[in-house]
């Protein structure tokens, strides 16, 4: 048997403090308060440095510190979601100085225009070496790859090797794609693990803070699932191997039933962040596509929509961002679902 956690007192009124507890019960005051204002430091200079992602993570780490029913728990998270608008408009990393408005002629002029350009190439293999470093990071990882060939060998003995490789190539791009969001808004992530004949999911031990995030981080998932049945399909008009044809196809159902507007999947997060009149809307549209492509999965959704319009509590504040993102995926994966397979 274990040795039971030693009793702390309070710094303020001297209190005997049970180990869970974040404030103390007579006197009220933070039991971190400490480590509280060293996060504080640490994210408003991490803000200052342009490291928004960065503070973001300090943020977080605090909020996990504080009383739900706080006033500075309410601070902090208003903080976090005004740190998440910038990262969405300005991207987590440290951004270069804007260039000058005034216009230089000349030599110096060129010279600046060049240096912006140069500037703007950098940027953009930076960007694309982040995607591909990201996409190889669980194929790093021992348990990713153990819960991966599981998985391979359950799909290879149903379909064969072909498809089986490519499926969990496609779950696997779906599921980076919420880590590359989590780690967007500074929020720590594991590497995919698979459930052979289930899928895979991914671990965090922090969660989005608000219903935007959340929404976003959901989405980001059949967003990158898209990707994957994109470049099935392209390697398919190159190839002509009706294996990645069948990939792409089934790799649109995937994603497609992901956005179901049910809590423990993709879409419920992001229907958590719709007014009611959005979800409507959202339930006319995913009515069209239904007719127009008399795709069985669809119809399904506009029943879950409808129910989550009539019966779900809406968000606070509409989150057209994450609607616009929504209708864009289920018109692109319903499309997905028509693709040619020969038998």
């Amino acid at each position: 048997m274990s040795a039971a956690a030693p009793a702390r007192g309070c710094e303020g009124c001297g209190a005997e403090l049970a180990p869970a507890l974040l404030a103390c019960p007579s006197c009220r005051r933070l039991v971190h308060g400490g480590r509280l204002a060293a996060l504080a430091k640490d994210a408003q200079a991490a803000v200052e440095r342009g490291e928004l992602a960065q503070g973001a993570a300090h943020w977080r780490s605090a909020l996990a510190l504080l009383p739900a029913e706080s006033v500075q728990h309410a601070q902090v998270q208003e903080r976090i979601a005004a740190l998440s608008g910038r990262i969405e408009r300005e991207g987590p990393g440290s951004a270069p100085p804007a260039p000058s408005k005034r216009k230089l002629g000349g030599p110096l002029g060129a010279a600046a225009t060049l240096g912006l350009l140069l500037w703007k190439g950098k940027a953009l293999v930076l960007l694309v070496a982040g995607k591909a470093k990201l996409l190889l990071f669980g194929l790093t990882k021992g348990g990713t790859l153990l819960s991966m060939a599981a998985s391979l060998g359950v799909y290879w003995a149903a379909w064969g090797w072909k498809f089986a490789a490519g499926l969990v190539a496609s779950i696997y791009v779906h599921e980076i794609g919420h880590v590359a969001a989590l780690r967007r808004y500074g929020i720590a992530a594991s590497a995919p693990m698979f459930v052979p004949g289930l899928g895979a999911f991914i671990r965090s031990s922090q969660y989005p803070a608000t219903p935007r995030e959340d929404a976003r981080v959901g989405l980001a998932g059949p967003l990158w699932g898209l990707f994957a049945v994109g470049a099935s399909y392209a390697a398919h008009l190159a190839t002509g191997w009706q294996s990645l044809a069948a990939i792409a196809q089934v790799g649109a159902w995937i994603n497609l039933f992901n956005l179901l507007p049910v809590a423990t999947l993709d879409g419920g997060r992001g229907f958590a962040s719709f007014a009611r009149a959005q979800r409507w809307l959202l339930v006319a549209a995913l009515t069209a596509l239904w007719a127009a492509t008399e795709e069985g999965l669809l119809l399904l959704l506009v029943l879950a929509a409808g129910l989550r319009a009539a019966l779900g509590k809406p968000a606070a504040a509409p989150d057209w961002g994450a609607f616009a993102l929504y209708a864009a995926l289920a018109a692109l994966l319903s499309a997905a679902t028509l693709i040619p397979v020969a038998v």
